[in-house]
């Protein structure tokens, strides 16, 4: 078999880019929709084999020198055959030259708390998990237009380590706020505020600034808006496992989640380069 040769993404693969989502988490998966924007940001890899893309790795460079690894995928046919291990290493070693340029000191990712292969193969990487988020979802409300709206505090946003943007999660510190203004939709609503990530660069996830359940119901008009205006049927919001005192009343919202609240769903991993 002819030896798997991982390059740098380009226009040209996308059609084999849209397979791999096609096949991915039932269709759902968002790697089609981001293409052009990591094609554009950089370090995005692809594994070819035979002249076929069959997985794909991104490294994209957040706030406070962290490398945030995604988009982590093997075309299902050449699963369970080491390729995701081989694009594993790679990404380490990419991670390595960048803080050796002094551009990183760390590697960060988020995953499902029931993605077990990726899980091991961190952990034996030396990753350790850093926080957890319920991943937690409902219906549409009946829209009402919210104002725009900006970050003008790091103390408007009630997280404490990470702040949630869709399936990245951002150190909490002044450099993250300039980033969020410039990256994100914000929107204010009743004097409560929230954001999302534009839908060609990531999941669309809710993030209110104010985590309680008075704030939360009062911006559900405001983010059903949003979601409409950009074809999304659900608000989804990640909450911070320091806040699941709040789970009993969003679930009287009428927020549900993937283990119904059994344990906190989503992980952020980090590993010291």
């Amino acid at each position: 078999m002819t030896k798997p040769l991982i390059r740098l993404a380009r226009l040209k693969d996308k059609p084999f880019i849209e397979e791999i989502a096609k096949l991915t988490w039932e269709g759902e998966d968002y790697l089609a929709r981001v293409f052009e924007s990591w094609l554009k940001d950089g370090n995005f890899y692809v594994l070819e084999l035979e002249g076929k893309v069959i997985g794909t790795a991104k490294l994209t460079l957040l706030p406070n020198k962290v490398g945030w690894l995604e988009g982590l995928r093997i075309h299902p046919t050449y699963q369970k055959r080491g390729f995701g291990r081989v694009l594993h290493n790679f990404m380490l070693c990419r991670g390595k030259e960048l803080a050796e340029k002094g551009l990183i000191n760390a590697l960060e990712f988020s995953t499902y708390f029931l993605n077990k292969e990726s899980i091991a193969m961190a952990k034996k990487d030396g990753f350790k998990v850093v926080e957890r988020f319920y991943y937690i979802q409902r219906p549409l409300v009946a829209g009402k237009e919210p104002k725009i709206s900006e970050i003008i505090s790091l103390n408007e946003l009630d997280y404490k380590g990470y702040i949630p943007y869709g399936w990245k999660f951002l150190h909490k510190c002044e450099e993250s706020v300039k980033w969020l203004n410039k990256k994100t939709v914000i929107r204010e609503y009743k004097g409560y505020k929230f954001f999302y990530a534009l839908i060609h660069e990531n999941e669309p996830t809710f993030t209110p600034f104010k985590l309680s359940t008075k704030g939360i119901k009062l911006l559900l008009p405001a983010m059903s808006f949003e979601a409409e205006k950009i074809s999304y049927d659900s608000i989804d919001i990640m909450l911070p496992e320091d806040k699941r005192n709040l789970i009993e009343s969003l679930k009287e919202l009428g927020f549900k989640n993937w283990t119904d609240f059994k344990e906190p769903d989503v992980l952020v991993f980090r590993k010291e380069l």
